[in-house]
């Protein structure tokens, strides 16, 4: 059984925008689409670093602010020409707060050691 951290109101973060969370596995990024879909990566491209949370949402993608790399909110792979991938985390919201899933965290610091 999962357990969820609640990290925020949905409503902190505008539509197609996101929001930086700092955990022990780095910074996720939680991104709300237009759609009021709400979605969380790894914050950090894994071409250059660019910081994925100051990038673009459009649909169910953001492109990286420093080389327009697009990645998918439900995979975290990279679209187009370009390979790459980050880590997804399970989100959903309750009663309009967003939760994380903490299990998903855990594992990942398990895949950094």
């Amino acid at each position: 059984m999962s357990e969820w951290i609640d990290i925020g109101e949905m409503d902190a973060i505008p539509r197609r925008g996101a929001r930086v969370v700092k955990t022990a596995a780095g910074c996720v990024a939680i991104f709300r689409t237009e759609a009021d879909e709400v979605f969380a990566l790894d914050d950090r491209c894994p071409h250059k670093g660019g910081p994925l949370s100051d990038g673009i949402v459009h649909g169910k993608s953001v492109t990286c602010p420093l080389h327009n790399w697009v990645f998918d909110f439900d995979t975290g792979r990279c679209t187009g020409p370009d390979e790459g991938a980050v880590a997804v985390y399970p989100v959903r919201v309750e009663n309009g707060r967003i939760l994380i899933d903490a299990a998903r965290l855990r594992a990942r610091i398990g895949e950094a050691a």
